[in-house]
């Protein structure tokens, strides 16, 4: 029995097939009408459509510091087979500097740096903004046609206009624009990559943002030894001035004494004096020097590296879809999307009627 009904409810199945079949070979005319408007307007598309050009950068982190300890560690175990996971690397390991360019303050940074288009000064958020043609999408608000950012203006004096239209052109890059990738999770060797339909403003955006993240990385990770430098040097400067002082003082106590009667001892005590001012300052500028030096040594240790290997070059990487691809495929689509609706339609008709 439950063969019978099987073969029934099959057989009603291909019934129905062979009745929308029939259905749209009537409907021949209007698929063949709207393949050929699909076609057309998928031509015209490819046609007008600006290309995509992609800036890319390859940058490889050095830490010496990185190169010991837990990571060695972990590097011998990981050549040994055995996977035991990459470390994010504190605040600014690999993992967490991919993340650190997408943040707003990093991109807000590169927006706002200056930059140079066909000899003209201007901030990198002023060329997108030219690049994309905001201005003329804006001619109905009268408050944003006069917004601009000079390359002099300082962040903490934006209006609130111009935080939210730098917001807005922030959100729009990273969705859209920006890709920050890891090659391999063994390695510490990532890729920016950023696409605009202007090619001069994707090679720049790519170059400036990967300056202001190196910058931000070097300052960061060796701040604790810069200021001790910075500590040090004064301190050399101080003492310094002092030795200098103090010899300019056993100059001047010489001169007052000479030619004095040996027998007057009691006033070449000033001299006296101020040479063991100049023995203790040249022995305190000695070991000084020297702890300056090993602290500034300890820096460049400190101070991890961004290292480029390879740059954007025009002519950049240019992506267009081809007028015959996007002519076939508007004609596919359309056909496609006509046949649901006629098909979703007739049995629309077909259920109503039962």
């Amino acid at each position: 029995m439950n063969k019978i009904s099987d073969e029934i409810s099959l057989r009603d199945t291909l019934l129905k097939f062979k009745d929308l079949y029939r259905y749209l070979k009537t409907k021949w005319l209007i698929l063949v009408i709207v393949g050929i408007v699909g076609g057309i307007v998928g031509f015209i598309y490819a046609t007008f459509q600006k290309p995509i050009y992609t800036a890319s950068i390859t940058y490889a982190l050095d830490d010496e510091k990185g190169g010991g300890g837990i990571g060695g560690a972990l590097g011998l175990a990981n050549s040994l087979g055995f996977d035991v996971g990459a470390s994010a690397g504190g605040a600014f390991g690999s993992t967490n500097l991919m993340e650190l360019m997408h943040s707003r303050n990093l991109i807000e940074k590169t927006l706002l740096s200056e930059v140079y288009v066909n000899g003209i000064k201007m901030t990198l958020a002023e060329f997108y903004i030219d690049v994309n043609e905001l201005r003329s999408k804006w001619l109905n608000k009268p408050e944003l046609l006069k917004l601009h950012y000079f390359v002099d203006e300082k962040r903490e004096n934006f209006t609130r206009i111009q935080d939210s239209v730098l917001g807005i052109i922030y959100s729009a890059l990273d969705k859209n624009q920006l890709s920050i990738t890891q090659k391999d999770k063994k390695v510490t060797i990532g890729l920016i990559e950023v696409q605009s339909i202007n090619e001069n403003f994707a090679k720049l955006f790519c170059e400036t943002l990967a300056k202001q993240v190196t910058e931000l990385y070097i300052e960061t990770k060796s701040l604790k030894a810069r200021n001790n430098v910075i500590i040090l040097q004064k301190q050399v400067d101080s003492v310094r001035q002092e030795l200098n002082n103090a010899i300019t003082g056993v100059a001047a106590a010489n001169d007052n004494v000479f030619n004095l009667n040996s027998a007057l001892t009691v006033k070449r005590t000033n001299a006296a004096k101020r040479q063991v001012d100049v023995q203790a300052n040249t022995a305190i500028l000695t070991q000084l020097v020297a702890n300056l030096e090993m602290a500034k040594v300890s820096l460049l240790k400190e101070t991890p590296l961004i290292q480029i290997i390879d740059k954007p070059i025009l002519p950049l990487k240019k992506e267009k879809v081809g007028r015959l691809k996007s002519l076939i495929l508007g004609c596919f689509l359309a056909s496609f999307l006509t046949i649901l609706f006629l098909v979703f339609r007739r049995i629309g008709k077909s259920i109503m009627e039962d």
